[in-house]
């Protein structure tokens, strides 16, 4: 038997590496003789600067950078094999695991520490950039990368709007005259898996403003803030992206990169597929084994087992799922190419006990698969 294991990360607790590794020791406890192969995967949030780069042979570039509260922080970003493409991950420098839950306020946190992650690969003469947005703690709209970049974000009064999302209520104008000039000839590539717009319910601010530590009434302010950003932007550069697909990806950070960076957006998991050379892999195994966090009816947007389930169908290879936790609608994944899930999670606990425990459950879950497929 030949298994392929291809997780995400367990997001704010085990790598996909880490994740990959302990479904391994698992299986082995059943079988040493049974062939694994490990391809840790991700979508573009934390761990797609590990994936690329392992999965390529390149390189990890250690950097300092401004954390979202603009604290000085050990960050990264990747080189791939071929020596002439950076990686960049947004929550390395803007992510929202960087922040401690009491923290957690998308009015103050800001892009800034991406936008330096993406100076220093210019700079150090990359001129194809793939920037994972995934994971990020702000809702900016990318003003704070933007401002690393070089350009001027100011009010009324040609004062400088500040950091985070507070001040985008008062933006009027954004001065492009000192942006680094090395911008024009990159060629950005952004692994974005959702296709949310800038502003409105399905926007950027009431969809993920939650999660980041906004309340009902910051919401409010903050769509209406993106949307003064938008109509800025439109105004500057004659682009609309209030209602573009993916606009609102990162908290807003989709529409500067696109109408900035004329970056192209294209799914994570797409981009990580191809770089891994996964589809090879699938074809020369029996069975494959994924993962993720949480499961539920929203990974077919795009997220990682919804990937690699929709590629193993295509050569008839079965796909079990492996999950810290299973939500609504999952079983929607039925008809979608994964053949069966598993949570980790074996009797009632915490969340927090499932992450101190998270990779023996995953040793303990791994093992009860192959046992169970052994005994068919």
């Amino acid at each position: 038997m030949k298994i392929l294991i291809a997780p995400d990360s367990f997001k704010e607790n085990l790598s996909a590496k880490e994740v990959a590794q302990a479904i391994e020791r698992g299986i082995k406890k059943v079988d040493e003789n049974i062939q694994t192969s490990i391809v840790p995967m991700a979508d573009g949030g934390e761990g797609t600067v590990e994936s690329l780069v392992e999965a390529t042979d390149g390189q990890i570039i250690n950097v300092k950078v401004k954390d979202p509260l603009m604290r000085d922080i050990d960050s990264y970003y990747g080189v791939l094999g071929d020596r002439k493409t950076a990686v960049i991950e947004m929550a390395a420098a803007s992510g929202l695991a960087l922040l401690e839950k009491d923290e957690r306020n998308p009015m103050d946190t800001t892009s800034f520490g991406t936008g330096q992650l993406i100076k220093y690969a210019i700079e150090e003469g990359y001129k194809n950039i793939i920037i994972g947005i995934g994971g990020s703690a702000t809702n900016d709209g990318g003003a704070g990368m933007l401002m690393a970049l070089g350009a001027k974000i100011l009010d009324a009064n040609g004062e400088d709007i500040g950091l985070g999302a507070k001040g985008l209520g008062k933006l009027k104008s954004i001065d492009l005259s000192n942006f680094h000039e090395d911008i024009k000839d990159c060629n950005f590539v952004v692994a974005c898996d959702v296709d949310n717009p800038l502003v409105g319910k399905r926007g950027a601010s009431y969809v993920f403003g939650p999660q980041k530590g906004a309340d009902e009434h910051m919401v409010k302010i903050l769509d209406a803030n993106l949307e003064n950003f938008g109509k800025v932007v439109e105004d500057t550069l004659g682009i609309s992206l209030l209602q573009y697909p993916g606009a609102g990806a990162a908290g807003g950070m989709g529409a500067a990169l696109l109408a900035f960076l004329d970056a192209e957006l294209e799914r994570g998991i797409d981009i990580v597929i191809e770089a891994t050379q996964l589809e090879r892999k699938i074809m020369d195994s029996n069975l494959v084994i994924t993962g993720e966090g949480k499961i539920d009816g929203q990974t077919q947007f795009g997220k990682t087992p919804y990937g690699i389930a929709t590629l193993a169908k295509k050569y008839n290879k079965p796909v079990i799922a492996i999950a810290g936790g299973i939500g609504e609608d999952a079983s929607v994944l039925y008809e979608k190419g994964i053949d069966s899930i598993f949570s980790i999670v074996n009797k009632p606990m915490t969340l927090e006990e499932a992450m101190v425990h998270g990779e023996s459950l995953l040793e303990d879950t791994a093992e009860r698969i192959i046992r169970a497929l052994i005994a068919i």
